[in-house]
């Protein structure tokens, strides 16, 4: 079992970056019988907001987010098989991807990493997604659809994304965001929410499940 101070310090390397102390730390906690899940509620999703809320108050940037998702992720590789085996129930099911035409993940795999670092299940479709594709994704349980685009040429695939699933009867909210995405567009394809950076994106998720953020 992991001390306060080891919790406290578990917390930090993730902040931190220090992907090996994470791993460290988390291997020990499992070994020694540790709730997972409670570990990941108490230390690790709490580091990954507060990394969250310094990149949006400008205190750290896309490097030291990156550094800190991937330490977070380490943890995660060690407790999803775990949990997964113990029925833990995520907070919902996310499926994420580029639009169709769009090749650019570096900000998807952000997300993907934040969603995950916040206690979601996240399914990454990857990139040059089809409308097929997501609708898929949605019979398979997804409960809310994430879309990016870097490129202002493969923007409006986003709004067939939006009625092809409505023409298919899936009522799952659809999140967007990416470099050329704002509210403006969000409001005017139907989306619930659009995240404007990876830690918007996780709060415009919640806030499209109405999960308090």
């Amino acid at each position: 079992m992991l001390s306060e101070e080891e919790k406290d310090d578990l917390f930090e390397a993730i902040c931190d970056g220090d992907r090996p102390t994470v791993v460290d730390l988390v291997t020990r906690a499992r070994d020694g019988g540790e709730d997972l899940g409670q570990l990941l509620g108490d230390a690790m999703i709490p580091a990954m907001a507060e990394i969250g809320d310094q990149f949006s108050a400008g205190e750290v940037f896309v490097p030291e987010m990156l550094v800190a998702a991937r330490a977070m992720q380490g943890g995660i590789d060690i407790i999803e098989p775990i949990l997964a085996a113990a029925d833990h129930e995520p907070l919902a099911r996310v499926c994420i991807g580029s639009v169709k035409g769009d090749l650019h993940d570096i900000g998807k795999n952000l997300v993907v990493m934040m969603l995950k670092g916040a206690g979601f299940e996240v399914e990454d479709l990857g990139v040059d997604v089809s409308n097929e594709e997501f609708a898929s994704a949605v019979e398979r349980g997804n409960q809310v659809v994430c879309l990016s685009a870097l490129l202002t040429t493969t923007k409006p695939q986003m709004i067939n994304v939006v009625n092809h699933l409505r023409q298919e009867g899936m009522d799952a909210p659809v999140v967007i965001g990416g470099a050329v995405i704002n509210q403006e567009y969000a409001d005017t394809i139907g989306a619930a929410a659009f995240g404007e950076d990876a830690p918007g994106a996780v709060r415009a998720v919640k806030r499209a499940l109405g999960i308090a953020t």
